[in-house]
């Protein structure tokens, strides 16, 4: 059995913010423990007056992240916040002294990350989940500094990703040679917060949803176009908020569905899984999908799915059998998928069922042993 390695977990984003990465990082964090590896989570220092602190029996630290850019000013404040940020990264390792640093998410983390990897001469991993791409601010389109940033990380570290649509992202824009795909997982148990509710139907009539951040990439646009298309006037329930919400609001008016419409806020985690198990089908209708963990999620919950096929989802499902994959932006077969779905309550149950047995393969006990076993690999090449 190998020996547990000191694993700092360099993520762009942590507690108490929500998403796919910090759950990715939680329940890996949590898994390593569990198998015995000590670990840290270091994080971007948001400005929140946040202090170093035990979450779940893993030490948390919020480490600064100033990076330089192009106006005076801006250069000027890198230059007074730097020496004290650098100052808290070489602490952060000299406590810990961290036999690898693993990069969750390239940001300003990997940029301290990765000169931290080559001033102390630590391996380092860098895990993309799709940020290169799929981020709504296209912050990888406007730094040439985090650009090449990560093509350097790309020659020198070993790389992971969510998806195959992740890994030749990486391979073709950022010149990575190897990426070893490590998708996410799901807790197939769910979560009990204490705060799930009943999901209430108005009318008796079906229920599509979504679910997720209401931005562009998303696609939910997609989807209002294509519910009023459908010969079925199913309720569509978003969960979820962000900068779209009122664009697609005004969207379902235009559209004359907003009657079929319920904006349900972002939920936790319990709440999300009961409407899922609530509904008929979960859609996710992404222009482009870095992975689909809501995918799993659905199939978790014994819900069937219908997917783009412009992504991670197509690597999840097998089209037809435990799930469906359409092209989102083309609306009429997009709106027969749902008819069709709706209509076979039969076949949405064999899809259903399949799912439950697909979504076996993706546990986060198996993300963890995916990357112990490639921690091992690199400690013996160390």
């Amino acid at each position: 059995m190998a020996a547990p390695s000191r694993i700092a977990l360099i993520s762009s984003s942590y507690y108490p913010h929500f998403g796919g990465v910090e759950e990715h990082v939680r329940h890996v964090a949590r898994g390593l423990l569990e198998r015995g590896h000590p670990v840290e989570v270091w994080t971007v220092d948001r400005g929140d007056g946040l202090t170093d602190e035990l979450i779940e029996g893993c030490r948390v630290r919020y480490l600064p992240t100033p990076l330089p850019a192009r106006s005076a000013r801006s250069l000027g404040r890198y230059l007074l916040a730097s020496p004290q940020a650098i100052l808290a990264w070489l602490r952060a390792y000299r406590q810990f002294r961290p036999d690898l640093l693993h990069v969750q998410c390239f940001g300003p983390n990997g940029v301290y990350g990765q000169a931290l990897g080559l001033v102390m001469r630590t391996p380092m991993i860098v895990t993309s989940h799709g940020e290169t791409f799929a981020d709504e601010h296209g912050v990888f389109d406007r730094s040439q500094l985090l650009r090449a940033a990560l093509r350097s990380a790309a020659r020198r570290a070993t790389l992971t990703a969510c998806s195959s649509i992740v890994a030749k992202d990486l391979q073709t824009r950022f010149g990575a040679k190897i990426v070893h795909i490590i998708p996410n997982g799901v807790d197939p148990h769910g979560e009990d917060d204490g705060k799930a509710v009943t999901p209430v139907r108005t009318g008796g009539t079906h229920v599509i949803m979504g679910a997720g951040r209401l931005v562009h990439q998303k696609g939910f646009d997609l989807l209002l176009k294509a519910a009023a298309q459908a010969h079925h006037t199913p309720e569509i329930w978003l969960v979820g908020d962000g900068a779209e919400r009122e664009k697609l609001e005004t969207l379902a008016r235009d559209l004359g569905v907003d009657h079929q419409v319920r904006f349900m806020g972002r939920r936790t985690a319990a709440e999300v899984q009961t409407l899922m198990a609530g509904a008929d089908a979960v859609v996710v209708p992404s222009r482009e999908e870095a992975f689909g963990i809501v995918v799993l999620e659905a199939w978790a919950n014994g819900t069937p799915v219908l997917a783009t096929h412009r992504g991670g989802p197509g690597d999840l499902i097998t089209h037809g059998v435990d799930g469906i994959l359409v092209d989102p932006h083309d609306t009429v077969p997009f709106a027969d998928a749902i008819d069709q779905l709706l209509d076979a309550p039969e076949k949405a149950q064999q899809l259903s069922d399949a799912g439950r047995e697909t979504v076996k393969s993706y546990t986060w006990s198996r993300v963890t042993n995916d990357y112990s076993q490639l921690y091992a690999r690199l400690r013996r090449k160390g």
